[in-house]
């Protein structure tokens, strides 16, 4: 791994910061549901602080394109980062208010900015329009720190052009994430088992091809299981089908077989006669899901107990195991079994475990488990399964990382 680290930056007491964190949380009127990404940056934000830095940090909430909507606001960040730190973290509503702010930090003070994709300069096609947003960015601060491990794999103005104006580092954030990553792909302990879930198999194919060279057992769930039966040939009812994708499931199926990787799909599902949290289901054979007593009508919402059971059990045997993707429906109660039965599999195994983002984060918080029950808890899914499928990600390139 080669990222430069903050000690490069040389001595930072009396400078002032500005950290690019990813604090895209969830919110339900105003209120942080998960506050996991503003805990996963704390680390570096208080080895910052302790040797004397001043704080403007940027991020953005959601896709407001380009201009202000208060349901995007990061003022709620503000307030809980600030009970986070245990000291009180300014709010500025844009750019050009911050600047007078900023020039007034004193070491030891935070200073977070409004959502920066309120500026249509942050996330422009226009390389020239980023760079105009940066440079506006770069007065703000004397160093850089890049600590948003979910938008590496985006060309942002403030992940990847503004790093290039100061001096830049990765945070510590970033190097876990990609020290992890890096024992994923280059050094995984055996056997070594994926469990890749999520609704679309189109989400997946870069890394389904990435790694099936790599992998011991693939484990597949979730929305994108349906595309896999049909390409064995099942009727799927109603369920979550991607026709367009067989093709590249069957080529995979045949891959997998002449590596030896074997590929575990699930024995039986949770049939709904609706998507709805009260509706009404059945469990049935993953090869008879039409046969259901909802017909044709009938959509899988999660994987079934005995396929649960055996999706553990594989967890368990395995001595490095990644996990992307729910296993159905989590977030209704009825459907959440499947998702529940890998991540306590994941939480209980002696192996080097790995929950993937995105959704998967998200679930494990929701179900109730504590993120020091595994190994690791990704922050960025897109960016983690893009690291795995072998891609350049410029916001790690831009940060030393060949």
């Amino acid at each position: 791994m080669t990222l430069r680290s903050i000690s490069s930056l040389g001595p930072i007491d009396g400078r002032r910061v500005f950290v690019r964190g990813d604090f895209n949380v969830p919110m339900d009127g105003g209120r942080i549901t998960d506050d996991g990404r503003l805990r996963a940056t704390l680390p570096t934000l208080e080895t910052l602080l302790a040797a004397g830095a001043s704080l403007v940090i940027g991020s953005h909430l959601g896709r407001p394109g380009g201009a202000p909507d208060p349901r995007y606001s990061l003022e709620p960040v503000a307030r809980r980062l600030g009970e986070l730190l245990e000291i009180e973290v300014g709010f500025a509503p844009s750019v050009a208010a911050g600047r007078a702010t900023a020039d007034e930090l004193q070491p030891g003070e935070v200073l977070l900015l409004e959502n920066l994709r309120f500026e249509p300069g942050e996330t422009s096609k226009d390389s020239a329009e980023r760079r105009a947003f940066a440079d506006r960015l770069s007065a703000l601060a004397d160093a850089y720190v890049g600590d948003g491990f979910g938008v590496v794999h985006r060309q942002q103005a403030s992940v990847t052009e503004l790093p290039t104006l100061l001096p830049s580092a990765a945070g510590l954030l970033i190097e876990r994430e990609v020290e992890v990553l890096e024992r994923l792909t280059a050094s995984p302990e055996r056997p070594y088992t994926v469990v890749l879930g999520g609704s679309k198999v189109s989400d997946k194919l870069a890394v389904i091809e990435a790694l099936l060279p790599r992998v011991n057992t693939l484990v597949i769930g979730g929305g994108m299981v349906f595309t896999f039966l049909a390409a064995q040939g099942h009727q799927v009812a109603a369920s979550l089908l991607e026709e367009d994708q067989i093709p590249a499931v069957r080529g995979y199926l045949a891959q997998a077989a002449e590596r030896g990787v074997r590929i575990e799909l699930p024995s039986d599902i949770i049939v709904a006669a609706s998507f709805a949290a009260d509706a009404d289901f059945q469990i049935v054979d993953a090869e008879a899901i039409q046969a259901s007593r909802f017909g044709a009508d009938g959509i899988g919402l999660d994987i079934g107990p005995d396929a649960a059971a055996r999706f553990a059990e594989v967890i368990g045997a395995a001595a490095t195991v990644f996990w992307n993707g729910p296993m159905g429906v989590y977030e209704f109660p009825s459907f959440a079994g499947g998702t529940r039965a890998v991540a306590q599999a994941l939480a209980s195994t002696s192996g080097f475990s790995v929950v993937g983002g995105g959704d998967s984060a998200a679930a494990v918080r929701l179900l109730g488990f504590a993120d020091h029950e595994f190994g690791h808890i990704s922050t960025g899914g897109g960016a983690s399964l893009e690291f795995l499928e072998g891609k350049t990600l410029p916001g790690l390139e831009v940060l030393g990382w060949h």
